[in-house]
């Protein structure tokens, strides 16, 4: 089972930005897919961004326009997701995911306990 520890939340004001870790343990982090769901207040949990196992694809959701980057770093079992331009939209409480194979069209496996992120001024 992986293990899935987020960081790096916060409080920000809009147009700033913030740098979300997830720290993995479990020998099999290398193998897969990891990346990010986000879920505000009275809304449903939406897809953020996926990195595939050996960091050769990337996905987005379509409200990051460009202002969001996932990197991984194997080495140290670690992904990253640095946040620019962060809109007061884009509060929410942030999850990190592995996926169950190495691709980003596989499914979900296992949650981080999730980190809260608030853009306000």
């Amino acid at each position: 089972q992986l293990q899935l520890v987020e960081s790096g939340g916060g409080l920000v004001q809009p147009g700033g930005s913030l740098r979300l870790s997830c720290a993995a343990s479990g020998f099999t982090f290398r193998y897969r897919a990891i990346g990010w769901f986000r879920q505000a207040p009275g809304k449903e949990r939406e897809r953020v961004s996926c990195i595939s196992s050996s960091a050769s694809y990337t996905d987005y959701g379509d409200f990051v326009k460009g202002r969001f980057t996932i990197s991984r770093d194997n080495a140290k079992n670690t992904v990253y997701l640095q946040m620019n331009s962060l809109k007061p939209e884009d509060t929410a409480v942030y999850y990190c995911a592995g996926w169950m194979g190495s691709g980003c069209s596989s499914s979900v496996g296992s949650w981080g306990q999730g980190t809260q992120v608030a853009v306000s001024s």
